[in-house]
């Protein structure tokens, strides 16, 4: 009966990896309670006698807690997103019998067991999971600020080449090419990183006061995280004013070259490339194809708009031949409107430099590296093994005074071969920018809720003196194991009643977004900051604003 007993108290699990209701004492996070106190429950923060620590009980008052058998839960299996188990359904027993979902293969000669087996058995099937790519293209919403911000954009273009079309904007007619790099100079300006860090600066120094009221600042929020809108909604006008501009040159041959038909239609080519990279379909399952597509394409097409440009201020229809004078060059707006672009684009480049890391694999499942000099809270960094290949953006966990980190969790390629084939240098970008953590800096009281290495984004408010008085909510799974002492002990230097860390090796996967919401209601916040996968970030921003609570998380195109 004993093992038996063993058997069906292992069952419970993240991600199919089995573990013990009574664990070990030596444990650091171990728990006495029996199974039927941890169906459901709360967290409670008792202190233990290590400096700083804490330890996590459940509270059975509370039904915040939902246990799970096994991945196939009816929780998002991003709450325990550092590992993955394929054999989720096969645990091994302490006797070496597998556990095969609802069978065991030793023959059942206790009938009280053989009746919690068959309990078991009557348990209803989870329903299937969202995938990422569903909930990314399908469940974002139809009218979230970033498809507002698109429609409004486009809509706007499409008025003003309507109005040129129809001859009631001469202007526009007469400059179709202009107002397509107009575009592309809008779109370029909601990506850099050196204006948009000033841009959140200014907004956090005029708007992060007490008397500013929260719908002003939510609003806010909202609008600068999803710039993204403007910038897609202006990559696709320019395409619609580049395409107007080549028919109206192909009306007008005898006034124009064959060399400017032609550049003209290869920067069509490029731009349309560019923006079918940036389908969500394909940035989603081709991330590193969509980032240098739109790099060299951009790039390439930059540098044809200034053949571009030189070929049609310089060409003199009447003797069909181009007239180079510098003079006439500067007096066009195209000139200095392309003139911006590529400052805009070349700054953040001027700043690449290869500098030496220390990096310490804490587990199999992330690690942690270390750059000199301190950085300010809710800053953003990126890194790259080669620059001109791909970029990874992380949150940076700084105290701001000597150095800082990121905590890269093993993901992919790249951040796996950060675990198993540590380098000594790596390539960054000196500009770092601001993001949607560094909007915190805008609310008094706030709830930030992070799920596995996503609490990398939110350590620096834990760490330096900042205005905002924050809670945190971490979910993930082994603290220490998957972690490593140094992020446990960052967490735990911070004041126990504002923090709220539920290990899912011991507890089971909660439900996030109840915590979120009780966590706000009970710390009277502003708003909730959550970051998590798609699914998991959603499910918190839906939980909080059904509860009245201005709430954000990630989008796709964040």
């Amino acid at each position: 009966m004993e093992d038996t007993a063993k058997m069906v108290q292992r069952i419970s699990s993240c991600r199919g990896v089995a573990f013990e209701i009574n664990p070990n004492k030596s444990n650091l996070f171990a728990i006495s309670s029996s199974p039927e106190e941890l169906q459901t429950g709360n967290w409670t923060w008792f202190p233990w006698t290590q400096k700083g620590s804490f330890k996590v009980f459940p509270d059975p008052r509370s039904s915040s807690i939902g246990r799970t058998l096994s991945r196939a839960s009816t929780q998002s299996s991003l709450f325990c997103d550092l590992e993955e188990d394929d054999d989720d359904d096969i645990n091994d027993n302490e006797d070496g019998s597998k556990y095969l979902g609802d069978q065991t293969e030793k023959d059942v000669e206790n009938q009280e067991v053989v009746e919690e087996v068959a309990e078991l058995k009557q348990l209803p099937k989870p329903p299937q999971k969202d995938s990422r790519l569903s909930v990314i293209l399908l469940d974002q919403g139809l009218f979230t600020v970033y498809k507002r911000l698109f429609v409004v954009c486009l809509t706007l273009n499409v008025i003003g080449l309507a109005l040129a079309a129809t001859d009631h904007f001469g202007y526009a007619k007469r400059k179709a090419a202009l107002f397509s790099i107009a575009n592309i100079l809008a779109l370029t300006l909601c990506r850099s990183e050196a204006l948009l860090r000033i841009v959140f600066w200014l907004t956090v120094k005029l708007l992060g006061r007490p008397r500013i009221p929260i719908w002003m600042k939510t609003a806010t929020t909202s609008f600068l995280q999803s710039l993204g809108g403007i910038h897609s909604g202006c990559g696709v006008s320019s395409i619609v004013w580049l395409i107007y501009a080549l028919i109206l040159t192909l009306q007008d041959k005898e006034n124009s070259s064959p060399e400017i038909i032609g550049v003209a239609s290869c920067i069509l080519s490029l731009i349309c490339l560019s923006a079918l990279a940036a389908f969500p379909l394909v940035r989603h399952l081709h991330h590193n194809v969509f980032e240098r597509t739109h790099r060299f394409a951009g790039w390439t097409a930059l540098i044809l708009v200034w053949v571009f440009i030189v070929l049609t201020v310089c060409y003199e229809p009447a003797l069909k031949t181009y007239n180079l004078s510098a003079s006439k060059l500067v007096q066009t707006q195209e000139f200095w409107f392309t003139l911006a672009i590529t400052i805009v684009i070349i700054l953040p480049w001027l700043t690449v430099r290869r500098v030496p890391v220390k990096v310490s694999a804490v587990s199999g499942h992330a690690s942690i590296i270390k750059f000199e000099g301190g950085i300010q809270a809710g800053i953003l960094g990126r890194i790259s093994p080669s620059p001109l290949s791909e970029w990874h953006a992380f949150g940076i966990i700084s105290d701001g005074e000597k150095e800082h980190m990121m905590l890269a969790g093993a993901v992919g390629d790249f951040t796996k071969s950060l675990v198993s084939n540590p380098p000594s240098h790596l390539w960054v970008r000196g500009l770092h920018f601001a993001g949607l953590p560094y909007l915190v800096n805008l609310y008094q009281r706030i709830v930030l809720v992070a799920t596995g290495s996503g609490i990398c984004v939110f350590l620096s408010f834990l760490l330096q003196p900042c205005t905002v008085d924050v809670c945190l909510v971490w979910v993930t799974k082994g603290v220490e194991k998957n972690f490593g002492k140094e992020i446990k002990e960052m967490v735990g230097r911070y004041p126990k009643e504002k923090v709220i860390v539920h290990d899912t090796a011991i507890l089971g996967r909660p439900k996030v977004a109840e915590m979120s919401v009780d966590a706000a209601k009970r710390w009277n916040a502003e708003a909730v900051i959550v970051t998590s996968n798609p699914k998991g970030s959603k499910d918190v921003v839906e939980a909080c604003k059904a509860a009245g609570i201005p709430a954000f998380g990630p989008i796709w195109d964040s």
